[in-house]
């Protein structure tokens, strides 16, 4: 078998599995084990064929058997597990993946014999330096000694945790260790999370998750805030298979009993939903802001250059046409939008620093997990001999997640030294201000810490599997950012009161309206309906083109609160989308009832009697918001399109040249005017403004042509010949810009 039929085999066991198939599970299961070729996977195989052949007997011969759904459950867990060791070793074998590779190296590449030695290897690293530390300029080599051989046993720890198919009781004893309270290594507790997380991530292990678990009960909140985030997405990857596992149920019903606990997760699920801003804010950055700097930036130069001619009274005035420039290209607007993202605490540095993970240290698989240390050598140079203004303003930041505090320490260190001082020196300046910041967002904000930690840990997580020269090499977990909400987890999460309308909530403020109407339905079920909840229920199904749904939920809102403008003119427009233009006439001459006078109720009553071929009730609308707004270009178009297919051909000519002379006019309204030239037998015209139309459709045969076909009957009924057409058209076709 090929990598691809391994997967394909696996993925269709879990299929049937999931459906309940169980004899095609067996059969699917049958093939990998004979890739195998290990007696041992077809032993527990042959169990599991046999147990079923027994619940089956005593079903069919009417055996009255209590245990049967639980014997029954047990079975699919069993397969699920076989299945996912039965391609781990398969990939093992076969696989030239990242992982697998790794898997294969490690045994052969670590400094360690066994997990006791390893930790008994970290252990003499902290009794070292803390012996030496009180004399540390006597004993300077003897340290960075100490402190290269600590580095080079984090590989060895990570890949322990992350490579291994099952871990031993040296293993579990070892992870224990690390994570006790009166361990001091704070990098070795985060990456062991970060380690036992991807293994998970490539392969299910009941036992793993349960270690996992544990660490989500730690006390510390680097450990704590790792092992939640991890079992997030964890749950997410497996969940149609967890309820089979009632221990891992009870569990999880026990974590979300704490009220704390919850508003992590909460917290998690947002910050992982909001992952998917960084992508759109990182394309927007890389396709619309930065382009827009490089073409302004001469400009500014060359006007920088002439006001350093200023004399020193002026040195610090700005100049206004700096921003001018800013402001007339757009980008003050949108540097001023990703300000505002970045305060609601939107991902804006992952465009900046993607740039700067092709430093040698983020070759280092383990460098893309640690927490960001300054004693660390590859950036300790920077705090060294310093007043702690550099470290505590780096660590005060919580904009920039670990990965990116690495990445602009390097980058630093590529600095000539006079730069350096400058950034120092700023950095000095800025730490009072934001320890200040800090303290009051802790005072207002108790959980504040907690928060930070998950989210710069997702942003560390979402770096690595998107900015890693291996991260095709993984399953992307980020590809279940929308899906949170459908997992076991959410769902035990949401028997708390409030959880799952909070996470709607955010569903639909960040305009993700499928996820959210998935809620807003189980929400409405199990709560006393509200006109609001039925208004937002409906504008979901509108913003999702379900017009009869949003309709439906719209009217319910109308019953429970009656008159309320907004709901009816959301009644008019799906009445108007849905093609009923009686009904959305009624509803709009309600709104204008309730409110007079409104331009754009108005504008659609207009529309609604134009479709319903009303010309003169169109017109009459038309020609009053004329006369209460002179200058509503939409307002002549109208006039003239409905001028134009009632037959009024002067009246349309008239209003059509207004808006090619006072505005800027779009292909539709040179189609429209050259209609108006033709019916006028002014054939030059038509054909120029044809050409236009054309011109500004970048001269795309086909849909002008469709626009012009559904305009013929009413050239036509205007007086234009039909068999005179084609010949515009052959025309219109042969000019020198076609």
């Amino acid at each position: 078998m090929n990598i691809n039929q391994i997967h394909e085999a696996y993925t269709a066991a879990l299929h049937f599995l999931a459906s309940g198939q169980l004899n095609n599970a067996f059969n699917k299961t049958e093939d990998l084990i004979t890739e195998l070729q290990l007696g041992e996977y077809s032993d527990r195989l042959n169990d599991l064929r046999q147990n079923y052949q027994y619940l089956l007997q005593y079903y069919i011969s009417g055996v009255d058997d209590p245990e049967r759904k639980l014997v029954y459950n047990k079975l699919i867990a069993k397969t699920f597990v076989l299945n996912s060791d039965l391609k781990e070793e398969v990939l093992l074998r076969n696989s030239s993946n990242y992982e697998y590779s790794q898997k294969r190296y490690f045994p052969h590449t670590k400094r360690h014999h066994s997990p006791a030695e390893l930790f008994a290897s970290f252990l003499y690293f902290y009794n070292q330096t803390e012996l030496l530390r009180n004399d540390a300029e006597n004993h300077d080599v003897e340290l960075k000694r100490l402190r290269t051989n600590y580095e080079l046993l984090l590989p060895d720890i990570f890949g322990l945790f992350w490579l291994k198919t099952s871990y031993g009781t040296e293993e579990k004893q070892l992870f224990g260790k690390i994570l006790e309270d009166s361990y001091p290594g704070s990098i070795e507790k985060s990456i062991v999370i970060s380690a036992l997380t991807l293994n998970l991530w490539r392969m299910f292990d009941e036992a793993k998750l349960s270690l996992l678990l544990d660490a989500c009960l730690s006390k510390n909140q680097q450990i704590k805030q790792r092992a939640l985030v991890g079992l997030c997405f964890v749950l997410a990857k497996y969940n149609q298979f967890l309820p089979y596992f009632p221990a891992i149920r009870n569990r999880l019903v026990l974590l979300a009993d704490d009220s704390h606990v919850v508003e992590n997760f909460q917290n998690i699920i947002i910050q992982i939903i909001a992952t998917v801003e960084t992508d759109k804010i990182t394309k927007r950055m890389q396709e619309e802001i930065l382009p827009e700097v490089m073409k302004i930036s001469p400009k500014l130069k060359d006007k920088m250059d002439a006001d350093s001619l200023l004399n020193s009274d002026e040195w610090n005035e700005e100049n206004p046409e700096w921003q001018d420039m800013l402001d007339e290209s757009g980008v003050g607007d949108k540097l001023k939008e990703l300000s505002q993202m970045q305060l609601e605490g939107a991902d804006v540095y992952m465009s900046t620093f993607s740039l700067l993970k092709s430093f040698p240290f983020f070759s280092e698989f383990t460098h893309w997990f640690m927490p960001f240390e300054p004693a660390y050598s590859s950036v300790n140079e920077l705090f060294v001999g310093e007043d702690n203004t550099l470290l505590s303003a780096f660590l005060g930041n919580n904009m920039m997640c670990n990965s990116d505090k690495y990445s602009f320490c390097l980058s630093v260190l590529q600095m000539p030294e006079s730069q350096r001082g400058m950034i120092k020196q700023s950095f000095k300046m800025e730490a009072e201000q934001l320890s200040e910041m800090a303290k009051d967002e802790a005072i207002l904000t108790p959980d504040l810490a907690s928060k930070n930690i998950s989210k710069q840990y997702i942003q560390d997580l979402f770096r690595f599997f998107k900015l890693n020269s291996k991260h095709t090499d993984f399953d992307d977990m980020f590809s279940l950012s929308l899906f949170m909400h459908r997992s076991f987890l959410f769902d035990i999460l949401s028997n708390n009161a409030g959880f799952k309308s909070n996470i709607a909530e955010y569903y639909f403020s960040k305009n993700h309206y499928h996820q959210a109407l998935d809620l807003f339905e189980e929400i409405q079920l199990e709560t006393e309906p509200t006109a609001a909840l039925y208004q937002k229920i409906g504008y979901m199904y509108q913003q999702t083109s379900q017009f009869q749904k949003a309709l439906d939920a719209y009217m319910k809102a109308d019953f429970i609160q009656p008159d309320d403008i907004w709901t009816v003119r959301k009644i008019a427009l799906c009445h108007r989308l849905s093609g009923n233009f009686e009904k959305a006439l009624e509803y709009y001459l309600h709104v204008d009832y309730l409110r007079p006078n409104i331009t754009s109720v108005m504008m659609q009553i207009g529309h609604c009697y134009l479709e319903l071929k009303k010309f003169n009730e169109a017109l009459g609308i038309y020609f009053k918001l004329d006369a209460l707004d002179g200058e509503n270009v939409k307002v002549w178009r109208a006039i003239s399109w409905c001028s134009f297919v009632s037959g009024n051909i002067k009246q349309a000519h008239y209003y059509s040249e207004k808006v090619l002379e006072y505005a800027e006019p779009g292909a539709q309204d040179y189609l429209n005017a050259g209609h108006v030239a033709w019916c006028q037998r002014k054939i030059s015209a038509a054909i120029e403004h044809y050409r236009m139309s054309l011109s500004l459709q970048l001269n795309n045969w086909d849909i002008f042509i469709e626009t012009f076909n559904e305009d013929k009957p009413y050239l036509i009924a205007n007086g234009v010949d039909k068999d005179e057409i084609p010949l515009l058209l052959d025309a219109l076709m042969s000019t020198p810009d076609i």
